[in-house]
C-alpha cells in the first residue's frame, strides 16, 4: 500500500490524493490541485526546502549521522579532516586518499599577505573577531578570480581545499589582531587542530607544542560541529549559493548567519548565564525564575532535538580530559548541578528540554583559554566543511534559485494623494 494523504477542498468539494515520499509531500502536487495557496510557515520549521544525502538527524530519538555514520563513532575514532572528506566526497577516504587530502589542505593554510596586512589589520583595534572573519571570507573571492568558475570541477575542488585550510588561519589572525598580538604563520609540520592552537597561542618558541589532550579535544569539537542538517547558516549558504554565487561569498553569508546570537552565540550565552548564577547555591532559585518566565535556561532545548543532544553527551565526556590539563572550570559544577535539577523537574521533562551541544562546549573552550567572543568563530572553522558539502550538493542537483512566497497582509490598492492633500 502506497503512502499518501487525501485532501478535500471545501470550496469545491473536490478530493485529491497526494503521495508521501521520504516523509514529505511534493509542493508541485499541492499546487496542481490548489494553485495560488501557499503554506504559511514562519522560520520554515515544517518545510523541506531541499533533498539532501549529507546529514541524518532524528530529533526525537537523539540521533545524528554524517553520511550514515553515527556521530558517536566518528567522534571516537575519526579526525576532523577525515570527517570533512566524508562530508565533501560522500565516503570515508582510504589511506592514500586521506594522505593526499591532508597534504593538500596543509599546504593551503597560508593566506595572502594583503589579506592580513591590508584587510584584517585595517579593522579597528577592538573589532569583533567574528565580524572580521565574515569580511575576510568574503574578501577571499577577490583574491581568487577562478572561484567564479563554479561549474568547473577542478576549480571547485581548489576553492573547497582553500576554504577548509584557511579558516583556522583567518580565525587565529582575527583573534590575535583583536588582542594586539603579532600574526603567527601556519606550521605545516603540525596536524590541523595543533596548527590552529599554534597560531592562536604561540609566543616566541620556535615550535609550539600543544598538549595532546587539548589537540584531540579540538578535533572532537570540530567533528561535532562539522554539519547539522538545514540549520540557519547552512540555509544561508544554500540560499546564496542558489544564485550561483562563488563559494567565498556564499560562505560569508553563512558566517554572517552564524554571527547571530540565536545561532553561533548560543554557547556564549550559556557561559554568561552560568557566570551570572555564580554558585551552586543559586541554582534552585534560578530554576524557579525560569519556570516563572523571568529568565531563560540557556543551552537546554533545541529546534530539532526533543531528546538529549548526542553531541552534548560526547562533549560532556570529553570535558574531563580537558580539565585534567587546564584545571577544572569553576562553572562546570554549576552546569552539572543545573543539569541535575532540570532533568529531575517535571516542568523541563514534560517539555522535553534537554542539554544541547552548546551547554558544555563553551565551558571547554573557556577552560582552554578562548575568549567568549571567539566562540562563534570556533563554530565557523569546522562548519565550513558542512557548508561546502551542501553547496556542492546544491550545484550537482542544479537546484532552483531560492525564492519563497509570502502572504500579503498590507493595504489594498490606494490612490496617490499629493503632499498638500495628506
Amino acid at each position: 500500500m502506497s503512502e499518501s494523504i487525501s485532501i478535500t477542498d471545501n470550496r469545491t468539494g473536490k478530493t485529491f490524493e497526494v503521495p508521501i515520499k521520504d516523509g514529505g509531500i511534493s509542493s508541485e502536487q499541492w499546487q496542481k490541485y490548489l494553485p495560488g495557496i501557499w503554506f504559511y510557515d514562519p522560520g520554515l520549521t515544517t518545510t523541506a526546502m531541499t533533498e539532501s544525502a549529507i546529514t541524518y538527524l532524528d530529533g526525537d530519538a537523539g540521533v545524528l549521522r554524517y553520511r550514515g555514520y553515527p556521530i558517536e563513532q566518528l567522534a571516537e575514532s575519526s579526525t576532523y579532516l577525515e570527517v570533512a572528506y566524508l562530508l565533501i566526497k560522500g565516503e570515508l577516504p582510504n589511506k592514500d586518499q586521506y594522505s593526499a587530502w591532508v597534504d593538500d589542505i596543509t599546504h593551503h593554510t597560508f593566506i595572502h599577505e594583503n589579506v592580513r596586512k591590508r584587510f584584517i589589520e585595517g579593522f579597528h583595534y577592538d573589532a569583533h573577531p567574528m565580524g572580521m572573519l565574515v569580511s575576510a571570507v568574503a574578501a577571499l573571492s577577490t583574491f581568487y578570480s577562478d572561484a567564479k568558475d563554479i561549474f568547473d570541477p577542478a576549480s571547485r575542488e581548489k576553492q573547497i581545499v582553500r576554504l577548509i585550510a584557511k579558516m583556522p588561519t583567518l580565525a587565529a589572525a582575527a583573534h590575535r589582531f583583536s588582542m594586539g598580538m603579532p600574526f603567527v604563520y601556519p606550521d605545516n609540520e603540525l596536524t590541523f587542530p595543533a596548527n590552529f592552537l599554534s597560531m592562536m597561542w604561540k609566543v616566541a618558541e620556535p615550535h609550539y607544542k600543544a598538549n595532546p589532550a587539548l589537540v584531540r579535544a579540538v578535533d572532537v569539537l570540530f567533528i561535532l560541529h562539522a554539519d547539522h542538517e538545514q540549520n540557519c547558516s547552512t540555509t544561508a549558504m544554500r540560499t546564496v549559493g542558489s544564485a550561483l554565487a562563488d563559494p567565498y561569498s556564499s560562505a560569508a553569508a553563512a558566517c554572517a548567519a552564524l554571527y547571530g546570537p540565536r545561532h553561533g552565540g548560543a554557547n556564549e550565552a550559556v557561559v554568561r548565564m552560568l557566570t551570572d548564577i555564580g554558585s551552586i547555591d543559586n541554582v534552585q532559585g534560578f530554576i524557579t525564575s525560569v519556570k516563572e518566565g523571568k529568565t531563560r535556561l540557556q543551552g537546554f532545548g533545541h529546534r530539532v532535538y526533543k531528546n538529549y543532544d548526542p553531541r552534548a553527551k560526547i562533549i560532556k565526556a570529553a570535558a574531563d580530559d580537558v580539565f585534567a590539563v587546564t584545571g577544572r572550570n569553576p562553572l562546570l559544577d554549576i552546569a552539572l548541578k543545573l543539569e541535575e535539577v532540570a532533568l529531575n523537574d517535571e516542568y523541563f521533562v514534560s517539555r522535553r528540554l534537554y542539554p544541547n551541544v552548546d551547554f558544555y562546549s563553551g565551558l571547554i573552550y573557556q577552560a582552554m583559554g578562548f575568549p567568549v567572543d571567539m566562540f562563534p568563530v570556533l563554530f565557523a572553522i569546522p562548519r565550513i566543511s558542512g557548508w561546502l558539502a551542501h553547496w556542492l550538493e546544491l550545484l550537482n542537483h542544479e537546484g532552483k534559485i531560492v525564492r519563497p512566497r509570502q502572504l500579503y497582509v498590507g493595504p489594498e490598492e490606494r490612490k496617490y494623494l499629493s503632499m498638500d492633500q495628506r
